[in-house]
């Protein structure tokens, strides 16, 4: 048994396909096929179902993957310790980041993170929070960019800036006329949300002090912040967005925002590992390219009601 052969059965779970698996582990499906084979015959074991289309593991077989997937979690854990005993930026780094976050944060960022680390191979995927956490958990992600905070032991949270809510509001729309808002008095029946799965919506609820209702005359749950800001321009109505969003309108939108009064309802935002990650190097130049790009009031928490999730 090699851990090669464990990373063959791992891709082979993913796809499901021998194809597939043998081109992501860059060999050819036959090499694939016959290490597969002899793993099996040296475990005394049917780790697939052949006869099922797509492949399918066996019921021992899942178990042997997931076994296999904590061995190739600890080589790879070896592998990033001594890159870190030597200072180095190299290897594969997997950022998962919360939608409502990532198109406006990632294009400030990537282009300087990717050029202080040109050894570094980088891959970002947009999921939910409860999603990053799991995948957090296991290694399937280096690093989650999220809203905290999360409040799972196993994790740990290092913040790097307070983002800002605001209202965006039809001009239709009755709010008091008055600079700063406060949240209560943003009507629910007015309110677009995002879907069912953002911890931006959990926020919303939790800002305004809203129970969850059903007496609404139409319900959309909207999946992006830019579909929040299209309806209230096309549809009138009020939502919430987050400072980032607001630096993105256009001119003529901006006549929509209206700020919360003080303290500022805010979300942290962090970078949140494992408790055993141990590339610190790699975290510590991703925190300095955002914090560089962004205002430096976004940095500090003065003044400021962190919004939680839960």
């Amino acid at each position: 048994m090699t851990i090669q052969q464990l990373e063959y059965i791992i891709a082979l779970d993913e796809c499901r396909h021998f194809v597939k698996a043998a081109e992501k582990c860059f060999i050819t499906q036959p090499t694939l096929s016959m290490m597969i084979n002899k793993l099996e015959e040296e475990l005394e074991v049917k780790i697939f179902d052949r006869t099922k289309h797509p492949i399918a593991p066996t019921k021992e077989g899942q178990e042997l993957i997931k076994l296999a997937k904590a061995v190739a979690l600890q080589t790879r854990f070896i592998k990033e310790y001594v890159a870190g005993l030597k200072g180095e930026l190299v290897g594969d780094i997997r950022i998962g980041i919360i939608p409502t976050l990532a198109p406006y944060l990632v294009p400030l960022f990537l282009k300087e993170f990717v050029k202080r680390c040109p050894d570094l191979k980088v891959s970002i995927k947009e999921m939910t929070t409860p999603q990053i956490i799991t995948s957090l958990d296991d290694g399937d992600v280096d690093i989650g960019i999220l809203a905290t905070p999360v409040n799972v032991p196993s994790l740990k949270e290092h913040p790097l800036f307070y983002e800002e809510f605001y209202a965006y509001a039809s001009l239709d729309e009755k709010l008091p006329k008055k600079k700063y808002l406060l949240p209560k008095e943003i009507k629910i029946a007015h309110l677009w949300l995002l879907e069912e799965g953002h911890c931006f919506r959990n926020q919303v609820y939790n800002l305004c002090q809203l129970k969850k209702q059903d007496n609404a005359q139409l319900n959309y749950e909207a999946g992006s912040i830019e579909t929040l800001i299209n309806l209230v321009d096309h549809s009138k109505g009020i939502t919430l967005i987050p400072k980032l969003a607001v630096m993105n309108l256009k001119p003529s939108q901006k006549k929509h925002v209206r700020e919360f009064a003080n303290p500022k309802p805010v979300r942290e935002i962090s970078l949140v590992v494992k408790n055993n990650f141990i590339r610190k190097k790699i975290l510590d130049e991703l925190k300095e390219v955002i914090t560089t790009c962004l205002p430096a009031e976004m940095i500090n928490s003065k003044n400021k009601n962190i919004t939680l999730i839960d």
